[in-house]
């Protein structure tokens, strides 16, 4: 009986760690990127509320930012990076958060 009650726990927990994933993977990839954790943090708590779970995907998906740190990046090159991906909405929602986040 004490195995059918913690199912219900089990299944909660799963889908409660499931609905913090894109937020998560967004902050590490932007934080991978050289970004600071506190401007990664504010960029991707923004950035999760305007873009779709595709979007974040693909924006996550620019894995050859991780092997440069912002130090060797330029915002310049970062944006551009970010311009390859061909969405306009993801390059507004990120110059966006970028310049907001720098402002706090």
């Amino acid at each position: 009986m004490k195995s059918c009650s913690v199912l219900p726990l089990l299944a909660l927990s799963l889908a409660l760690a499931g609905c913090a994933t894109p937020e998560t993977r967004l902050r590490t990839g932007l934080h991978d990127a050289g970004l600071s954790q506190a401007m990664a943090t504010c960029m991707a708590d923004r950035m999760v509320d305007r873009l779709s779970l595709v979007q974040l995907r693909r924006l996550s998906a620019l894995g050859s930012l991780r092997d440069k740190r912002m130090t060797d990046l330029s915002l310049d090159q970062f944006l551009h990076k970010v311009r390859a991906l061909k969405d306009a909405e993801i390059l507004a929602v990120t110059t966006s958060s970028a310049a907001v986040c720098a402002l706090r």
